[in-house]
Protein backbone atom coordinates (compact mmCIF):
# COMPACT_ATOMS: atom_id res chain seq x y z
CA UNK A 1 0.00 0.00 0.00
CA UNK A 2 1.16 3.68 -0.22
CA UNK A 3 3.96 3.71 2.15
CA UNK A 4 4.90 0.50 2.62
CA UNK A 5 8.38 -0.21 1.96
CA UNK A 6 9.31 -1.03 -1.53
CA UNK A 7 12.12 -4.10 -1.49
CA UNK A 8 -3.84 -5.78 -3.87
CA UNK A 9 -8.18 -17.09 0.97
CA UNK A 10 -4.83 -19.53 3.51
CA UNK A 11 -1.42 -21.12 2.45
CA UNK A 12 -1.42 -20.10 -1.64
CA UNK A 13 1.87 -21.88 -2.70
CA UNK A 14 1.60 -20.78 -6.55
CA UNK A 15 3.11 -17.77 -7.19
CA UNK A 16 1.21 -14.88 -9.15
CA UNK A 17 0.79 -15.52 -13.12
CA UNK A 18 3.02 -13.30 -14.72
CA UNK A 19 2.58 -14.32 -18.27
CA UNK A 20 0.75 -11.68 -20.58
CA UNK A 21 -2.04 -12.25 -22.40
CA UNK A 22 -1.08 -12.93 -25.64
CA UNK A 23 1.44 -15.39 -24.36
CA UNK A 24 -1.25 -17.42 -22.47
CA UNK A 25 -3.39 -17.25 -25.71
CA UNK A 26 -0.24 -18.78 -27.61
CA UNK A 27 1.11 -21.53 -24.85
CA UNK A 28 0.62 -24.86 -24.45
CA UNK A 29 -0.99 -25.98 -20.84
CA UNK A 30 2.39 -27.05 -19.94
CA UNK A 31 4.06 -23.84 -20.74
CA UNK A 32 1.56 -22.26 -19.40
CA UNK A 33 1.63 -24.07 -15.87
CA UNK A 34 5.11 -23.29 -16.01
CA UNK A 35 5.48 -19.59 -16.26
CA UNK A 36 3.09 -19.50 -13.49
CA UNK A 37 4.64 -21.84 -11.48
CA UNK A 38 1.67 -24.15 -10.95
CA UNK A 39 0.62 -27.36 -13.02
CA UNK A 40 -1.70 -28.14 -15.59
CA UNK A 41 -4.15 -29.90 -13.73
CA UNK A 42 -4.60 -26.42 -11.61
CA UNK A 43 -5.54 -24.33 -15.07
CA UNK A 44 -7.39 -27.32 -15.95
CA UNK A 45 -9.12 -26.55 -12.68
CA UNK A 46 -9.08 -22.46 -13.24
CA UNK A 47 -10.74 -23.13 -17.04
CA UNK A 48 -13.31 -25.03 -15.36
CA UNK A 49 -14.39 -22.31 -12.36
CA UNK A 50 -14.26 -19.99 -14.91
CA UNK A 51 -16.90 -21.59 -16.87
CA UNK A 52 -14.87 -23.20 -19.91
CA UNK A 53 -15.07 -27.12 -20.66
CA UNK A 54 -11.08 -26.61 -20.92
CA UNK A 55 -7.82 -24.96 -21.73
CA UNK A 56 -8.47 -24.97 -25.51
CA UNK A 57 -11.63 -23.07 -24.99
CA UNK A 58 -10.18 -20.76 -22.66
CA UNK A 59 -7.33 -19.59 -25.23
CA UNK A 60 -10.38 -19.39 -27.54
CA UNK A 61 -11.85 -17.05 -25.16
CA UNK A 62 -8.87 -15.15 -25.00
CA UNK A 63 -7.95 -14.65 -28.65
CA UNK A 64 -11.95 -13.03 -28.81
CA UNK A 65 -10.94 -10.98 -26.08
CA UNK A 66 -7.58 -9.99 -26.96
CA UNK A 67 -9.42 -9.04 -30.38
CA UNK A 68 -12.36 -6.84 -28.87
CA UNK A 69 -9.99 -5.19 -26.55
CA UNK A 70 -7.87 -3.88 -29.90
CA UNK A 71 -11.01 -2.76 -31.87
CA UNK A 72 -11.99 -1.10 -28.77
CA UNK A 73 -8.29 0.58 -28.56
CA UNK A 74 -7.14 2.43 -25.71
CA UNK A 75 -9.95 1.93 -23.23
CA UNK A 76 -8.91 -1.90 -22.38
CA UNK A 77 -5.51 -1.13 -22.66
CA UNK A 78 -3.31 -1.26 -19.52
CA UNK A 79 -0.12 -2.10 -20.91
CA UNK A 80 0.31 1.69 -22.04
CA UNK A 81 1.78 4.66 -19.62
CA UNK A 82 -0.64 7.29 -18.49
CA UNK A 83 1.21 10.36 -19.30
CA UNK A 84 0.96 13.43 -17.51
CA UNK A 85 -0.50 15.34 -20.25
CA UNK A 86 -3.70 12.33 -21.00
CA UNK A 87 -7.42 13.18 -20.42
CA UNK A 88 -9.15 12.41 -17.51
CA UNK A 89 -11.20 10.21 -19.64
CA UNK A 90 -8.56 8.16 -20.42
CA UNK A 91 -6.78 8.05 -16.94
CA UNK A 92 -10.51 6.54 -15.96
CA UNK A 93 -10.11 3.65 -18.49
CA UNK A 94 -6.56 2.56 -17.99
CA UNK A 95 -7.68 2.76 -14.00
CA UNK A 96 -11.24 1.20 -14.43
CA UNK A 97 -9.11 -1.56 -16.96
CA UNK A 98 -6.23 -2.23 -14.59
CA UNK A 99 -8.96 -2.97 -11.52
CA UNK A 100 -10.66 -5.06 -13.74
CA UNK A 101 -7.67 -6.95 -14.26
CA UNK A 102 -6.38 -7.31 -10.87
CA UNK A 103 -10.08 -8.50 -9.31
CA UNK A 104 -9.96 -11.43 -11.78
CA UNK A 105 -6.44 -12.22 -11.31
CA UNK A 106 -7.24 -12.09 -7.90
CA UNK A 107 -9.83 -14.41 -8.36
CA UNK A 108 -8.12 -16.79 -10.09
CA UNK A 109 -5.74 -17.20 -6.89
CA UNK A 110 -8.31 -17.75 -4.34
CA UNK A 111 -8.45 -20.86 -2.50
CA UNK A 112 -11.91 -20.83 -1.37
CA UNK A 113 -11.25 -23.97 0.92
CA UNK A 114 -8.58 -22.60 2.82
CA UNK A 115 -10.90 -18.68 3.05
CA UNK A 116 -13.14 -20.63 4.43
CA UNK A 117 -10.69 -22.20 7.67
CA UNK A 118 -9.91 -18.17 7.68
CA UNK A 119 -13.56 -17.79 8.15
CA UNK A 120 -14.52 -20.34 10.74
CA UNK A 121 -11.16 -19.51 12.49
CA UNK A 122 -12.45 -15.52 12.29
CA UNK A 123 -16.07 -16.82 14.01
CA UNK A 124 -15.24 -18.74 16.79
CA UNK A 125 -12.36 -15.88 17.43
CA UNK A 126 -12.48 -14.52 21.38
CA UNK A 127 -10.56 -11.47 19.92
CA UNK A 128 -9.05 -10.79 16.29
CA UNK A 129 -6.20 -8.14 15.64
CA UNK A 130 -5.42 -6.92 12.33
CA UNK A 131 -1.49 -5.61 11.81
CA UNK A 132 -1.09 -3.05 8.63
CA UNK A 133 1.22 0.21 8.71
CA UNK A 134 0.37 3.01 6.45
CA UNK A 135 -1.62 2.52 3.50
CA UNK A 136 -2.33 -1.28 4.76
CA UNK A 137 -3.80 -0.40 8.36
CA UNK A 138 -6.27 1.98 6.26
CA UNK A 139 -7.88 -1.33 4.66
CA UNK A 140 -6.95 -3.08 7.96
CA UNK A 141 -9.13 -0.17 9.67
CA UNK A 142 -12.00 -1.12 6.88
CA UNK A 143 -11.96 -5.17 7.68
CA UNK A 144 -12.12 -3.87 11.51
CA UNK A 145 -14.65 -1.91 11.00
CA UNK A 146 -17.07 -4.88 9.61
CA UNK A 147 -16.77 -6.89 11.82
CA UNK A 148 -17.09 -4.86 14.87
CA UNK A 149 -20.99 -4.22 12.97
CA UNK A 150 -21.83 -7.96 12.99
CA UNK A 151 -20.26 -8.10 17.02
CA UNK A 152 -16.88 -9.84 16.33
CA UNK A 153 -14.47 -8.28 18.80
CA UNK A 154 -11.52 -7.39 16.50
CA UNK A 155 -8.90 -4.18 16.85
CA UNK A 156 -6.81 -2.89 14.38
CA UNK A 157 -3.12 -1.57 15.16
CA UNK A 158 -0.81 0.36 13.18
CA UNK A 159 1.50 1.17 16.15
CA UNK A 160 3.99 -1.11 17.03
CA UNK A 161 4.38 -0.95 20.08
CA UNK A 162 0.38 -0.59 21.04
CA UNK A 163 0.58 -3.77 18.34
CA UNK A 164 3.03 -5.92 20.40
CA UNK A 165 1.03 -5.24 23.47
CA UNK A 166 -1.93 -6.59 22.23
CA UNK A 167 -0.24 -9.31 20.66
CA UNK A 168 1.40 -10.51 23.77
CA UNK A 169 -2.48 -10.63 24.85
CA UNK A 170 -3.65 -13.15 22.35
CA UNK A 171 -4.03 -16.82 22.61
CA UNK A 172 -5.00 -20.16 21.22
CA UNK A 173 -8.30 -19.64 19.58
CA UNK A 174 -7.70 -16.18 18.85
CA UNK A 175 -6.48 -14.75 15.53
CA UNK A 176 -3.86 -12.22 13.88
CA UNK A 177 -4.65 -10.90 10.01
CA UNK A 178 -1.52 -9.33 8.85
CA UNK A 179 -1.57 -6.79 5.96
CA UNK A 180 1.44 -6.15 3.11
CA UNK A 181 1.43 -6.32 -0.18
CA UNK A 182 4.94 -6.92 -0.77
CA UNK A 183 4.93 -9.34 2.51
CA UNK A 184 8.22 -7.43 3.60
CA UNK A 185 7.17 -4.90 5.67
CA UNK A 186 9.16 -5.22 9.55
CA UNK A 187 6.73 -4.37 11.80
CA UNK A 188 3.88 -6.22 10.00
CA UNK A 189 5.95 -9.43 10.34
CA UNK A 190 6.99 -8.92 13.98
CA UNK A 191 3.50 -8.39 14.83
CA UNK A 192 2.05 -11.23 13.16
CA UNK A 193 5.22 -13.23 14.28
CA UNK A 194 4.45 -12.05 18.06
CA UNK A 195 0.96 -13.10 17.65
CA UNK A 196 1.95 -16.61 16.01
CA UNK A 197 4.07 -17.33 19.37
CA UNK A 198 1.56 -17.17 22.00
CA UNK A 199 -0.43 -19.63 20.01
CA UNK A 200 -2.97 -17.10 17.68
CA UNK A 201 -3.96 -18.34 14.07
CA UNK A 202 -1.99 -15.89 11.96
CA UNK A 203 -3.41 -14.92 8.88
CA UNK A 204 -1.38 -13.21 5.70
CA UNK A 205 -2.87 -11.01 3.17
CA UNK A 206 -0.63 -10.48 0.76
CA UNK A 207 0.44 -10.27 -3.03
CA UNK A 208 4.02 -12.36 -2.61
CA UNK A 209 2.86 -16.18 -1.55
CA UNK A 210 6.79 -16.53 -0.83
CA UNK A 211 7.25 -13.47 1.30
CA UNK A 212 8.56 -13.65 5.15
CA UNK A 213 5.21 -12.31 6.26
CA UNK A 214 3.21 -15.11 4.06
CA UNK A 215 5.89 -18.25 4.91
CA UNK A 216 5.30 -17.23 9.17
CA UNK A 217 1.50 -17.39 8.88
CA UNK A 218 -0.45 -19.95 9.15
CA UNK A 219 -2.80 -19.07 6.20
CA UNK A 220 -2.48 -16.80 3.68
CA UNK A 221 -4.53 -14.59 1.46
CA UNK A 222 -3.06 -13.78 -2.05
CA UNK A 223 -4.42 -10.94 -3.95
CA UNK A 224 -3.11 -9.76 -7.58
CA UNK A 225 -2.43 -6.50 -8.67
CA UNK A 226 -2.05 -4.49 -11.84
CA UNK A 227 0.27 -1.11 -11.51
CA UNK A 228 -0.09 1.95 -13.83
CA UNK A 229 1.72 5.05 -13.89
CA UNK A 230 1.33 6.92 -10.68
CA UNK A 231 -0.07 3.33 -9.48
CA UNK A 232 2.65 1.18 -8.45
CA UNK A 233 2.09 -2.26 -7.31
CA UNK A 234 1.37 -1.82 -3.56
CA UNK A 235 -1.25 1.21 -4.27
CA UNK A 236 -2.92 -1.25 -6.87
CA UNK A 237 -3.15 -3.83 -4.71
CA UNK A 238 -5.63 -2.00 -2.47
CA UNK A 239 -9.05 -3.12 -4.16
CA UNK A 240 -8.22 -6.42 -4.74
CA UNK A 241 -7.34 -6.63 -1.02
CA UNK A 242 -10.97 -5.11 -0.06
CA UNK A 243 -12.38 -7.63 -2.27
CA UNK A 244 -10.78 -10.83 -0.85
CA UNK A 245 -11.22 -8.75 3.04
CA UNK A 246 -15.30 -8.19 1.89
CA UNK A 247 -15.26 -12.16 1.02
CA UNK A 248 -14.01 -13.25 4.40
CA UNK A 249 -16.26 -10.91 6.16
CA UNK A 250 -19.19 -12.49 4.78
CA UNK A 251 -18.13 -16.25 5.40
CA UNK A 252 -17.64 -14.64 8.94
CA UNK A 253 -21.33 -13.66 8.28
CA UNK A 254 -23.05 -16.54 7.42
CA UNK A 255 -20.93 -18.47 9.65
CA UNK A 256 -22.83 -16.18 13.02
CA UNK A 257 -25.98 -15.43 10.82
CA UNK A 258 -28.02 -14.98 14.15
CA UNK A 259 -25.54 -12.92 16.09
CA UNK A 260 -24.17 -11.69 13.14
CA UNK A 261 -27.80 -9.75 12.51
CA UNK A 262 -28.85 -9.37 15.70
CA UNK A 263 -25.79 -7.10 16.05
CA UNK A 264 -26.07 -5.13 12.76
CA UNK A 265 -29.36 -4.04 13.40
CA UNK A 266 -28.23 -3.06 16.81
CA UNK A 267 -25.56 -0.99 15.48
CA UNK A 268 -27.48 0.29 12.86
CA UNK A 269 -30.28 1.18 15.33
CA UNK A 270 -27.52 3.16 16.94
CA UNK A 271 -26.39 5.46 14.44
CA UNK A 272 -30.36 5.75 12.97
CA UNK A 273 -30.57 9.02 14.38
CA UNK A 274 -28.13 10.65 13.13
CA UNK A 275 -29.27 10.59 9.75
CA UNK A 276 -30.55 13.62 8.03
CA UNK A 277 -34.12 13.05 7.69
CA UNK A 278 -35.72 11.96 4.29
CA UNK A 279 -36.81 15.70 2.30
CA UNK A 280 -34.68 17.65 4.58
CA UNK A 281 -32.65 20.76 2.99
CA UNK A 282 -29.43 21.75 4.10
Amino acid sequence: MLGEPEHHLLRVRRPRVRAGVGVAARATIVELAERSGTSPATITRFCRAMGFEGYADLRLGIAAETGRARSAGWTVDIGREIQPGDPLERVLGQIMAADTRAMHDTAALLDLAQVERAAVAIAGASRVNIFGASGSALVGEEMQFSLHRIGVAAWAWSDVHEGLASAALLGPGDVALGISHTGQTRETIELLAEAGSRGATTVALTGFPRSPLAELADLVLLTASQATTFRPDALSARHPQLVVLDLLYIAVAQRTHDRAHAAFRRTAQAVDGHKAAKGATS
